[in-house]
């Protein structure tokens, strides 16, 4: 065993000259500016001001050469920034070997399962033309593919508001990673003299995140994350082989880690592999159903389910938007083919919808109290069981705006719940969902929050059997407040009351129809 090396910088980038040529004078090139919010993001998330090296390519002699490639050996990390200049580049490609050179002499190219190469893609380049010492790492890729063209579009913080959006996710992911390379390399934690290092620990597990279609990476990219933040490793941990007989040992492989996996499925087939007749999007859901149906078996670890996504109407818009007529056929032996739909749930919501559902997946609700499962097996609430609990849902810019209905609720014998907004994403969630399993009623606040924002709330009111519950939430209102607004005042709804007050000061009247009905459903008021 031999310790990790102390480094002199954090990370080197590696860039062809003319991918930093601005395209309008005066401005700053993609690489220039890329390399400043890289340093600024990752030093938020170190806590310190990162050590990155940056060849300016304004010298080209043997001695500057010699000097820049020595100090690979004392660079903890590499970013490569491909293109089509960058694979032709001679002195990049050395870049590259010199680094990973230097990484053996130093333990290897991994620290736990962590690479220490970070392949960014800012233009398209073939897999096999991209260097070999980075065809088997998973890219950062910095462009996306016009649905109309086909053609790709480099991201950049100058673009369109969406652009920039994509942009900032990517760099933000990117830094992500590179911090806790960093922190690993600077644990002190030893490698192995033969290049790897021990496992990390595996807090949870793994899931399986299937590749997708291009259409779908931004999505897929926002699944990766909140699995990541979860605390479960994700697979495959690197790209999968476009040799079809490959790609599906691969797959195999990488599935019977898992106990779980999660399917993103578009309006594009997908890459089809060389040597096969479906894509890799259809391979990958055929061999989890594989994997599922020998989840009894001692070797796999068992209980093996798959979660599967497509947007909402995608199967009625293949039918009308000139969709791929074998993406036709899979989306209907999804929907239709029993075999297929043993041990997964297919979800044609809402992204963010998937998203919750696949939060409750990997950290199911605890179980309930002997008071719960007393309450679901008489059929309801105990009359002695205290006040009737509502719980008020209100953006956080209203907390002021709704201590009226607070005060009001109280007074009339209500127990109050206001959700909460301090602590992390994970607590703040959960306590939301512990809130939409206990309460009676629920009063949504339809002020600051957008009709965006009321909709999701009222989508999660319905899925409140999810969180535990014993039966229906016995009462849902909207209580429409200020702004004033045309589409607050058209707003309607068969799924709950609507409260629509005189406009200006809070009125108690407005709320009597809720007491009331609240009263009879429920029958318990101080």
């Amino acid at each position: 065993m031999v310790s990790a090396p102390d480094f002199e910088s954090d990370l080197f980038v590696s860039y062809a000259h003319i991918d930093d040529q601005a395209l309008t004078e005066g401005q700053k090139g993609w690489i220039s500016t890329f390399h400043r919010a890289l340093e600024i993001r990752l030093g938020q998330l170190l806590g310190k001001q990162p050590r990155i090296f940056r060849d300016p390519k304004l010298q080209g002699n043997d001695y500057f050469g010699d000097r820049l490639v020595g100090s690979m050996a004392k660079t903890a990390a590499l970013v490569s920034v491909l293109s089509p200049r960058y694979v032709r580049s001679d002195w990049c490609l050395r870049e590259v070997d010199e680094f990973c050179k230097a990484s053996a002499r130093a333990g290897g190219l991994r620290v736990a399962d962590k690479a220490r190469v970070f392949k960014v893609v800012k233009t398209p380049v073939p897999l096999d033309q991209h260097p070999a010492e980075l065809q088997e790492l998973l890219g950062y890729d910095f462009y996306t593919v016009e649905r109309e063209t086909g053609r790709p579009r480099e991201l950049s913080h100058q673009a369109d508001p969406e652009m920039q959006r994509q942009y900032w996710a990517r760099l933000d992911d990117l830094a992500h990673d590179i911090s806790e390379l960093l922190s690993l390399v600077q644990s002190d934690r030893p490698v192995t003299a033969g290049g790897a290092s021990p496992p990390a620990a595996e807090a949870k597990g793994f899931v399986y995140l299937a590749e997708t279609s291009s259409d779908l990476q931004e999505k897929r990219d926002a699944v990766k994350r909140e699995l990541l933040g979860y605390g479960y490793a994700v697979l495959p941990d690197r790209p999968l082989p476009l040799f079809g007989p490959e790609c599906e040992a691969m797959v195999s492989e990488q599935l019977a880690r898992c106990r779980l996996s999660v399917h993103l499925i578009g309006e594009r087939y997908g890459v089809v592999p060389e040597g096969s007749t479906t894509s890799v999007v259809a391979i990958q859901n055929e061999l989890a159903v594989r994997r599922g149906q020998v989840s009894g078996d001692q070797a796999s670890g068992g209980g093996f389910s798959r979660l599967i996504w497509l947007p909402p109407g995608l199967a009625r818009m293949a039918e009308t938007a000139g969709i791929d007529e074998r993406q036709q056929r899979f989306i209907a032996h999804l929907q239709t083919d029993a075999r297929l739909q043993k041990d997964a749930d297919l979800l044609e919501t809402p992204i963010e919808d998937f998203k919750s559902a696949l939060h409750q997946r990997l950290q199911p609700p605890p179980p309930p109290s002997p008071r719960r499962e007393a309450e679901a097996a008489g059929g309801g609430r105990d009359r002695d069981d205290g006040p009737a609990r509502v719980y008020l849902l209100c953006d956080q810019r209203d907390l002021d705006a709704v201590a009226p209905l607070e005060d009001h609720l109280f007074t009339a014998g209500c127990e109050v719940i206001l959700p909460a907004f301090d602590g992390d994403e994970a607590q703040v969630r959960r306590d939301h969902e512990e809130s939409l399993a206990l309460c009676d009623a629920a009063l949504l606040y339809y002020g600051a929050g957008s009709e965006l924002w009321l909709r999701q709330k009222l989508r999660e009111l319905q899925k409140a059997a999810a969180y535990g519950r014993s039966g229906p939430i016995a009462v849902r209102a909207v209580y429409v407040g200020p702004p004033e607004g045309a589409q607050k005042s058209r707003f309607r709804t068969h799924e709950a009351l609507v409260l629509q007050p005189p406009a200006g000061a809070f009125s108690s009247s407005s709320l009597d129809v809720f007491l009331n009905q609240l009263k009879s459903q429920v029958g318990v008021l101080a």
